[in-house]
Protein backbone atom coordinates (compact mmCIF):
# COMPACT_ATOMS: atom_id res chain seq x y z
CA UNK A 1 0.00 0.00 0.00
CA UNK A 2 1.48 3.28 -1.16
CA UNK A 3 1.63 6.15 1.36
CA UNK A 4 -0.81 8.13 0.23
CA UNK A 5 -3.92 5.18 0.32
CA UNK A 6 -2.21 4.42 3.97
CA UNK A 7 -3.06 8.28 5.10
CA UNK A 8 -6.28 8.17 4.14
CA UNK A 9 -6.52 4.97 5.13
CA UNK A 10 -5.47 6.29 9.23
CA UNK A 11 -7.95 8.94 8.58
CA UNK A 12 -10.82 6.79 8.09
CA UNK A 13 -10.08 4.76 11.17
CA UNK A 14 -9.40 8.22 12.88
CA UNK A 15 -13.13 9.03 11.62
CA UNK A 16 -14.06 5.72 13.14
CA UNK A 17 -13.07 6.71 16.36
CA UNK A 18 -15.03 9.99 16.74
CA UNK A 19 -18.24 8.31 15.42
CA UNK A 20 -17.64 5.94 17.85
CA UNK A 21 -16.92 8.65 20.84
CA UNK A 22 -20.52 9.97 20.14
CA UNK A 23 -22.80 7.48 18.89
CA UNK A 24 -21.74 4.62 21.42
CA UNK A 25 -21.28 7.34 24.48
CA UNK A 26 -21.77 5.06 28.01
CA UNK A 27 -25.22 5.87 29.34
CA UNK A 28 -26.07 6.69 32.68
CA UNK A 29 -27.96 3.75 34.23
CA UNK A 30 -31.03 4.58 36.03
CA UNK A 31 -32.88 1.99 38.24
CA UNK A 32 -36.03 0.39 37.15
CA UNK A 33 -35.68 1.96 33.87
CA UNK A 34 -31.89 0.80 32.37
CA UNK A 35 -31.88 -3.04 32.00
CA UNK A 36 -29.84 -5.29 33.61
CA UNK A 37 -28.66 -7.50 31.08
CA UNK A 38 -27.77 -11.42 31.61
CA UNK A 39 -24.79 -11.35 29.16
CA UNK A 40 -23.87 -9.26 26.69
CA UNK A 41 -20.96 -7.47 23.89
CA UNK A 42 -18.67 -5.18 25.36
CA UNK A 43 -17.21 -3.05 22.31
CA UNK A 44 -15.11 -0.03 22.02
CA UNK A 45 -13.19 2.38 19.66
CA UNK A 46 -10.10 0.24 18.70
CA UNK A 47 -12.93 -2.61 18.47
CA UNK A 48 -15.07 -1.05 15.67
CA UNK A 49 -11.47 0.68 14.17
CA UNK A 50 -10.38 -2.93 13.65
CA UNK A 51 -13.39 -4.14 11.99
CA UNK A 52 -13.29 -1.43 9.84
CA UNK A 53 -9.77 -2.02 9.15
CA UNK A 54 -10.67 -5.59 7.61
CA UNK A 55 -13.23 -4.20 5.83
CA UNK A 56 -10.77 -1.81 3.95
CA UNK A 57 -9.03 -4.63 2.69
CA UNK A 58 -11.85 -6.04 0.47
CA UNK A 59 -10.73 -9.34 1.71
CA UNK A 60 -13.74 -11.33 3.06
CA UNK A 61 -12.93 -14.67 3.46
CA UNK A 62 -10.22 -16.03 6.02
CA UNK A 63 -6.99 -13.69 5.86
CA UNK A 64 -4.48 -12.28 7.92
CA UNK A 65 -6.82 -11.18 10.93
CA UNK A 66 -8.03 -14.78 10.50
CA UNK A 67 -4.10 -15.85 10.80
CA UNK A 68 -3.21 -13.55 13.42
CA UNK A 69 -6.20 -14.38 15.66
CA UNK A 70 -5.72 -18.32 15.37
CA UNK A 71 -1.81 -17.52 16.36
CA UNK A 72 -2.60 -15.07 19.30
CA UNK A 73 -5.83 -17.51 20.66
CA UNK A 74 -3.56 -20.14 20.76
CA UNK A 75 -0.88 -18.45 22.35
CA UNK A 76 -3.66 -16.73 25.20
CA UNK A 77 -5.19 -20.66 25.91
CA UNK A 78 -1.56 -21.88 25.99
CA UNK A 79 -1.83 -24.73 23.02
CA UNK A 80 -0.05 -25.46 19.67
CA UNK A 81 -3.51 -24.74 17.30
CA UNK A 82 -6.28 -23.05 17.40
CA UNK A 83 -8.82 -23.64 14.56
CA UNK A 84 -11.27 -20.72 13.82
CA UNK A 85 -14.55 -21.64 12.80
CA UNK A 86 -17.62 -20.07 12.51
CA UNK A 87 -19.64 -20.71 15.87
CA UNK A 88 -18.52 -23.00 18.92
CA UNK A 89 -21.43 -25.11 18.37
CA UNK A 90 -19.77 -25.82 14.79
CA UNK A 91 -16.54 -26.26 16.96
CA UNK A 92 -18.10 -29.09 19.14
CA UNK A 93 -19.01 -30.58 15.41
CA UNK A 94 -15.80 -30.62 14.31
CA UNK A 95 -13.89 -32.05 17.24
CA UNK A 96 -16.07 -34.77 18.32
CA UNK A 97 -16.29 -35.61 14.77
CA UNK A 98 -12.46 -35.46 14.16
CA UNK A 99 -12.50 -38.52 16.81
CA UNK A 100 -13.84 -40.53 14.35
CA UNK A 101 -10.77 -40.62 11.98
CA UNK A 102 -9.82 -43.16 10.51
CA UNK A 103 -6.05 -42.42 11.51
CA UNK A 104 -6.81 -42.97 14.73
CA UNK A 105 -7.28 -46.57 14.81
CA UNK A 106 -8.73 -48.92 17.01
CA UNK A 107 -9.63 -45.87 19.47
CA UNK A 108 -11.51 -43.94 16.58
CA UNK A 109 -15.29 -43.64 17.95
CA UNK A 110 -17.71 -45.46 15.63
CA UNK A 111 -21.58 -45.90 15.69
CA UNK A 112 -22.73 -47.10 18.86
CA UNK A 113 -19.91 -46.49 20.88
CA UNK A 114 -20.74 -44.47 24.20
CA UNK A 115 -19.73 -40.86 25.19
CA UNK A 116 -19.93 -39.90 28.97
CA UNK A 117 -21.55 -36.28 29.10
CA UNK A 118 -23.76 -34.44 31.99
CA UNK A 119 -27.20 -34.46 31.96
CA UNK A 120 -27.55 -30.63 31.88
CA UNK A 121 -25.97 -27.95 30.00
CA UNK A 122 -26.60 -26.61 26.61
CA UNK A 123 -27.65 -29.11 23.71
CA UNK A 124 -24.94 -28.52 21.34
CA UNK A 125 -22.19 -30.05 23.61
CA UNK A 126 -24.34 -33.28 23.59
CA UNK A 127 -25.97 -33.05 19.78
CA UNK A 128 -22.77 -34.13 17.91
CA UNK A 129 -22.52 -36.94 19.84
CA UNK A 130 -25.95 -37.94 18.59
CA UNK A 131 -24.87 -36.54 15.18
CA UNK A 132 -22.21 -39.19 14.70
CA UNK A 133 -24.09 -42.12 15.57
CA UNK A 134 -22.68 -42.23 19.14
CA UNK A 135 -24.59 -42.55 22.50
CA UNK A 136 -24.64 -40.01 25.09
CA UNK A 137 -24.20 -41.22 28.72
CA UNK A 138 -25.54 -39.23 30.81
CA UNK A 139 -24.48 -38.69 34.61
CA UNK A 140 -25.84 -36.13 37.24
CA UNK A 141 -24.40 -32.95 38.33
CA UNK A 142 -23.04 -31.70 41.75
CA UNK A 143 -25.73 -29.03 43.51
CA UNK A 144 -22.90 -26.95 44.85
CA UNK A 145 -20.76 -26.71 41.31
CA UNK A 146 -23.11 -27.74 38.94
CA UNK A 147 -20.95 -29.20 37.11
CA UNK A 148 -20.56 -33.25 36.37
CA UNK A 149 -20.64 -35.23 39.39
CA UNK A 150 -17.33 -36.66 39.17
CA UNK A 151 -17.71 -39.40 41.60
CA UNK A 152 -20.10 -40.75 39.13
CA UNK A 153 -18.29 -41.05 36.07
CA UNK A 154 -16.40 -44.57 37.02
CA UNK A 155 -19.94 -46.31 37.51
CA UNK A 156 -20.61 -44.66 33.59
CA UNK A 157 -17.76 -46.59 31.70
CA UNK A 158 -18.97 -49.33 30.03
CA UNK A 159 -17.18 -51.81 28.05
CA UNK A 160 -18.30 -49.64 24.12
CA UNK A 161 -17.50 -45.95 26.33
CA UNK A 162 -14.88 -44.45 24.05
CA UNK A 163 -14.90 -40.71 24.82
CA UNK A 164 -15.86 -38.01 27.66
CA UNK A 165 -17.27 -34.66 26.18
CA UNK A 166 -18.47 -32.39 28.94
CA UNK A 167 -19.05 -28.46 29.26
CA UNK A 168 -17.04 -26.06 32.25
CA UNK A 169 -20.68 -24.64 33.77
CA UNK A 170 -21.21 -20.92 33.53
CA UNK A 171 -16.91 -20.91 33.39
CA UNK A 172 -16.82 -23.34 36.92
CA UNK A 173 -14.43 -25.90 35.90
CA UNK A 174 -15.04 -29.62 36.54
CA UNK A 175 -13.14 -31.77 38.02
CA UNK A 176 -10.23 -32.17 35.56
CA UNK A 177 -8.46 -34.65 38.46
CA UNK A 178 -10.79 -36.75 38.55
CA UNK A 179 -11.91 -36.30 34.83
CA UNK A 180 -7.99 -37.24 33.65
CA UNK A 181 -6.98 -39.85 35.62
CA UNK A 182 -10.14 -41.93 34.27
CA UNK A 183 -9.41 -40.53 30.91
CA UNK A 184 -5.85 -42.22 30.97
CA UNK A 185 -6.95 -45.33 33.42
CA UNK A 186 -9.74 -46.21 30.67
CA UNK A 187 -8.01 -45.15 27.66
CA UNK A 188 -10.83 -42.09 26.86
CA UNK A 189 -10.59 -39.16 24.52
CA UNK A 190 -12.16 -35.85 26.23
CA UNK A 191 -13.21 -32.62 25.21
CA UNK A 192 -13.69 -29.60 27.21
CA UNK A 193 -16.20 -27.64 26.03
CA UNK A 194 -15.19 -24.08 27.24
CA UNK A 195 -17.55 -22.44 25.23
CA UNK A 196 -18.61 -20.34 29.05
CA UNK A 197 -15.24 -20.62 30.49
CA UNK A 198 -12.49 -18.70 27.81
CA UNK A 199 -9.78 -17.53 30.66
CA UNK A 200 -10.48 -20.05 33.91
CA UNK A 201 -8.16 -21.98 35.17
CA UNK A 202 -7.69 -25.51 37.02
CA UNK A 203 -4.92 -25.67 39.13
CA UNK A 204 -3.45 -22.60 37.63
CA UNK A 205 -3.64 -24.05 34.15
CA UNK A 206 -5.77 -22.61 31.76
CA UNK A 207 -8.85 -24.67 30.22
CA UNK A 208 -8.92 -26.19 27.46
CA UNK A 209 -5.33 -27.56 27.95
CA UNK A 210 -5.74 -30.87 29.42
CA UNK A 211 -8.68 -32.65 27.00
CA UNK A 212 -7.27 -33.70 23.95
CA UNK A 213 -9.45 -30.94 21.83
CA UNK A 214 -11.12 -28.04 23.46
CA UNK A 215 -13.85 -26.16 22.09
CA UNK A 216 -14.33 -21.82 22.54
CA UNK A 217 -17.43 -19.93 21.20
CA UNK A 218 -17.43 -16.54 20.84
CA UNK A 219 -20.90 -15.60 20.39
CA UNK A 220 -21.80 -11.95 21.80
CA UNK A 221 -23.15 -13.15 25.23
CA UNK A 222 -19.71 -15.03 25.78
CA UNK A 223 -16.34 -14.11 27.28
CA UNK A 224 -15.02 -12.05 23.97
CA UNK A 225 -17.02 -12.01 20.40
CA UNK A 226 -16.57 -11.92 17.02
CA UNK A 227 -20.02 -11.67 17.16
CA UNK A 228 -20.63 -15.43 15.54
CA UNK A 229 -17.45 -17.60 15.78
CA UNK A 230 -15.61 -20.69 17.97
CA UNK A 231 -12.93 -22.28 17.98
CA UNK A 232 -11.42 -26.12 18.21
CA UNK A 233 -8.22 -26.03 20.26
CA UNK A 234 -5.68 -28.74 20.12
CA UNK A 235 -1.96 -29.76 20.48
CA UNK A 236 -1.88 -33.11 18.08
CA UNK A 237 -0.67 -32.03 14.42
CA UNK A 238 -3.02 -35.18 13.31
CA UNK A 239 -5.88 -34.24 14.77
CA UNK A 240 -5.11 -30.95 14.30
CA UNK A 241 -5.28 -31.79 10.28
CA UNK A 242 -8.21 -33.39 10.37
CA UNK A 243 -10.19 -30.98 12.04
CA UNK A 244 -8.91 -28.38 9.65
CA UNK A 245 -10.01 -30.67 6.74
CA UNK A 246 -13.62 -31.38 8.25
CA UNK A 247 -14.11 -27.65 8.52
CA UNK A 248 -12.93 -26.22 4.97
CA UNK A 249 -15.19 -28.95 3.19
CA UNK A 250 -13.55 -32.16 4.00
CA UNK A 251 -10.70 -31.60 1.58
CA UNK A 252 -6.94 -32.54 1.42
CA UNK A 253 -5.23 -29.71 0.79
CA UNK A 254 -3.98 -27.32 3.41
CA UNK A 255 -3.01 -24.57 2.20
CA UNK A 256 -4.62 -21.40 3.56
CA UNK A 257 -7.04 -19.48 1.44
CA UNK A 258 -5.78 -17.44 -1.46
CA UNK A 259 -2.64 -19.60 -1.13
CA UNK A 260 -1.52 -22.93 -3.49
CA UNK A 261 1.02 -25.19 -3.73
CA UNK A 262 1.86 -25.24 -0.16
CA UNK A 263 3.21 -28.94 -0.33
CA UNK A 264 5.00 -28.43 -3.63
CA UNK A 265 3.58 -31.19 -5.57
CA UNK A 266 -0.16 -30.14 -6.26
CA UNK A 267 -0.63 -31.71 -9.31
CA UNK A 268 1.48 -35.19 -8.35
CA UNK A 269 -0.86 -36.34 -5.71
CA UNK A 270 -2.52 -40.02 -5.91
CA UNK A 271 -5.24 -40.49 -3.74
CA UNK A 272 -8.63 -42.31 -4.09
CA UNK A 273 -9.12 -43.31 -7.54
CA UNK A 274 -8.72 -40.41 -9.27
CA UNK A 275 -6.14 -39.69 -11.59
CA UNK A 276 -2.63 -38.96 -11.06
CA UNK A 277 -2.30 -35.29 -10.45
CA UNK A 278 -5.61 -34.58 -9.84
CA UNK A 279 -5.50 -31.09 -8.31
CA UNK A 280 -4.96 -31.56 -4.72
CA UNK A 281 -7.15 -28.81 -3.72
CA UNK A 282 -10.08 -30.41 -5.31
CA UNK A 283 -9.11 -33.80 -3.43
CA UNK A 284 -11.63 -34.79 -0.63
CA UNK A 285 -10.40 -37.14 1.94
CA UNK A 286 -13.43 -36.88 3.80
CA UNK A 287 -17.18 -36.55 4.69
CA UNK A 288 -17.01 -32.52 5.64
CA UNK A 289 -18.51 -29.07 6.07
CA UNK A 290 -17.94 -25.52 4.84
CA UNK A 291 -17.58 -23.95 8.58
CA UNK A 292 -15.48 -21.43 7.77
CA UNK A 293 -15.59 -17.76 9.38
CA UNK A 294 -15.45 -14.18 7.75
CA UNK A 295 -12.13 -11.88 8.25
CA UNK A 296 -14.27 -9.75 9.77
CA UNK A 297 -15.13 -11.97 12.38
CA UNK A 298 -11.51 -13.08 13.13
CA UNK A 299 -10.60 -8.96 12.76
CA UNK A 300 -12.83 -8.14 15.77
CA UNK A 301 -11.74 -11.51 17.81
CA UNK A 302 -8.28 -9.64 17.25
CA UNK A 303 -9.41 -6.87 19.34
CA UNK A 304 -11.35 -8.77 21.54
CA UNK A 305 -8.40 -10.99 22.76
CA UNK A 306 -6.33 -8.38 24.08
CA UNK A 307 -8.80 -7.70 26.46
CA UNK A 308 -9.78 -10.95 28.05
CA UNK A 309 -7.81 -10.05 30.96
CA UNK A 310 -9.44 -7.20 32.13
CA UNK A 311 -12.93 -9.49 31.12
CA UNK A 312 -12.06 -11.84 33.01
CA UNK A 313 -11.15 -9.78 36.02
CA UNK A 314 -14.09 -7.96 35.95
CA UNK A 315 -16.08 -11.15 35.53
CA UNK A 316 -14.53 -12.64 39.29
CA UNK A 317 -15.41 -9.16 40.85
CA UNK A 318 -19.03 -9.16 39.69
CA UNK A 319 -19.39 -12.86 40.81
CA UNK A 320 -17.52 -11.81 44.36
CA UNK A 321 -20.10 -8.55 44.64
CA UNK A 322 -22.85 -10.60 44.12
CA UNK A 323 -22.31 -13.24 46.57
CA UNK A 324 -21.29 -10.86 49.18
CA UNK A 325 -24.25 -8.39 48.48
CA UNK A 326 -26.80 -11.53 48.41
CA UNK A 327 -25.09 -13.55 51.67
CA UNK A 328 -27.66 -12.65 54.28
CA UNK A 329 -30.20 -14.76 51.89
CA UNK A 330 -28.68 -18.11 52.40
CA UNK A 331 -31.99 -19.34 53.93
CA UNK A 332 -33.93 -18.99 51.16
CA UNK A 333 -31.24 -19.29 48.12
CA UNK A 334 -28.08 -21.58 47.59
CA UNK A 335 -25.47 -19.90 45.46
CA UNK A 336 -22.36 -21.81 43.30
CA UNK A 337 -19.04 -22.80 44.78
CA UNK A 338 -16.06 -23.15 42.80
CA UNK A 339 -14.90 -26.38 41.86
CA UNK A 340 -11.83 -27.32 44.31
CA UNK A 341 -8.85 -25.59 42.84
CA UNK A 342 -10.45 -23.69 39.88
CA UNK A 343 -10.12 -20.26 39.24
CA UNK A 344 -13.27 -19.80 37.42
CA UNK A 345 -13.89 -16.78 34.94
CA UNK A 346 -17.72 -17.01 35.68
CA UNK A 347 -20.20 -16.71 32.66
CA UNK A 348 -22.71 -16.05 35.54
CA UNK A 349 -23.83 -15.91 38.63
CA UNK A 350 -25.94 -19.06 39.46
CA UNK A 351 -28.75 -19.18 41.65
CA UNK A 352 -31.00 -22.44 42.99
CA UNK A 353 -34.13 -21.28 45.18
CA UNK A 354 -34.05 -23.49 48.14
CA UNK A 355 -37.55 -26.11 49.03
CA UNK A 356 -38.45 -23.72 52.40
CA UNK A 357 -37.66 -20.66 50.70
CA UNK A 358 -40.48 -17.68 50.69
CA UNK A 359 -40.19 -16.89 47.13
CA UNK A 360 -40.67 -19.75 44.46
CA UNK A 361 -38.51 -19.61 41.66
CA UNK A 362 -41.22 -18.42 39.37
CA UNK A 363 -42.08 -15.61 41.29
CA UNK A 364 -38.58 -14.77 41.28
CA UNK A 365 -37.74 -14.29 38.17
CA UNK A 366 -40.99 -12.71 37.57
CA UNK A 367 -40.04 -10.09 40.31
CA UNK A 368 -36.73 -9.83 38.74
CA UNK A 369 -37.63 -9.38 35.14
CA UNK A 370 -40.20 -6.55 36.13
CA UNK A 371 -37.24 -4.86 37.34
CA UNK A 372 -35.50 -5.25 34.21
CA UNK A 373 -33.22 -7.98 35.43
CA UNK A 374 -32.36 -10.28 32.99
CA UNK A 375 -32.46 -14.06 34.11
CA UNK A 376 -31.89 -17.60 32.27
CA UNK A 377 -32.78 -20.64 32.88
CA UNK A 378 -29.20 -23.26 33.23
CA UNK A 379 -29.79 -23.59 29.66
CA UNK A 380 -31.66 -26.84 28.93
CA UNK A 381 -31.90 -27.96 32.42
CA UNK A 382 -32.12 -31.89 32.72
CA UNK A 383 -31.61 -32.67 28.86
CA UNK A 384 -33.53 -35.95 28.62
CA UNK A 385 -36.52 -33.68 29.72
CA UNK A 386 -36.19 -32.17 26.58
CA UNK A 387 -38.47 -32.99 23.17
CA UNK A 388 -35.70 -33.21 21.27
CA UNK A 389 -34.31 -36.14 23.05
CA UNK A 390 -37.48 -37.88 23.69
CA UNK A 391 -36.35 -41.16 21.19
CA UNK A 392 -32.88 -40.88 21.42
CA UNK A 393 -30.48 -43.80 22.24
CA UNK A 394 -28.47 -42.96 25.80
CA UNK A 395 -27.55 -44.55 28.82
CA UNK A 396 -28.32 -42.61 32.35
CA UNK A 397 -26.31 -43.29 35.42
CA UNK A 398 -29.30 -42.82 38.38
CA UNK A 399 -32.15 -40.76 38.73
CA UNK A 400 -30.72 -37.38 37.78
CA UNK A 401 -32.72 -36.07 40.78
CA UNK A 402 -30.10 -33.31 41.21
CA UNK A 403 -30.85 -32.44 37.42
CA UNK A 404 -34.19 -31.86 37.87
CA UNK A 405 -33.63 -30.26 40.72
CA UNK A 406 -31.65 -27.96 38.78
CA UNK A 407 -34.46 -27.43 35.87
CA UNK A 408 -37.04 -26.83 38.21
CA UNK A 409 -35.28 -24.46 40.62
CA UNK A 410 -32.74 -23.22 39.35
CA UNK A 411 -31.38 -19.49 37.57
CA UNK A 412 -28.61 -17.33 36.72
CA UNK A 413 -27.99 -13.35 36.53
CA UNK A 414 -24.83 -11.59 34.89
CA UNK A 415 -21.75 -11.08 35.95
CA UNK A 416 -20.31 -9.54 32.60
CA UNK A 417 -17.84 -6.87 32.13
CA UNK A 418 -20.70 -4.30 31.15
CA UNK A 419 -22.64 -4.86 34.65
CA UNK A 420 -21.32 -1.79 36.98
CA UNK A 421 -21.12 -1.59 40.68
CA UNK A 422 -24.61 0.89 40.22
CA UNK A 423 -25.98 -2.10 38.75
CA UNK A 424 -25.17 -4.75 41.40
CA UNK A 425 -26.38 -2.66 43.89
CA UNK A 426 -29.58 -2.30 42.27
CA UNK A 427 -30.08 -6.66 41.57
CA UNK A 428 -28.85 -6.72 45.63
CA UNK A 429 -31.56 -4.49 46.36
CA UNK A 430 -34.45 -5.52 44.18
CA UNK A 431 -33.49 -9.42 45.99
CA UNK A 432 -33.71 -7.99 49.06
CA UNK A 433 -37.20 -6.08 48.35
CA UNK A 434 -38.74 -9.03 47.08
CA UNK A 435 -37.81 -11.07 50.28
CA UNK A 436 -38.19 -8.25 52.59
CA UNK A 437 -42.00 -7.82 50.99
CA UNK A 438 -43.05 -11.66 51.27
CA UNK A 439 -41.88 -11.27 54.86
CA UNK A 440 -44.63 -8.50 55.46
CA UNK A 441 -47.03 -9.96 53.90
CA UNK A 442 -46.97 -12.92 55.84
CA UNK A 443 -46.45 -11.01 59.34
Amino acid sequence: MDASNQSRRQHILEQVADYHAEEFAPQKFIPGKSPVPVSGKVLDADDLKTLVDSCLDMWLTAGRFATEFETSLARSCGVRYALFTNSGSSANLLATTALTAKELGDRRLQPGDEVITAATGFPTTVNPIIQNGLVPVFVDVCPETYNIDSTQIERAIGERTKAIIIAHTLGNPFDLDTVMRLADKYKLWVIEDMCDALGSEYRGQKVGTFGHLATCSFYPAHHITTAEGGAVLVNSPMLKKVVESLRDWGRDCWCETGHDDTCGKRFEWQLGDLPHGYDHKYIYSRIGYNLKPTEMQAALGVSQLKKLPEFTQQRQQNFAALRELLRDLESDLSFASATQHANPSWFGFPITVRPNSRISKEKLIATLNAAKIGTRQLFAGNLLRQPAYSEISYRAVGNLKIADRIMNDSFWIGVYPGITEPMLQYVSDVFHNAFSETHSRAA
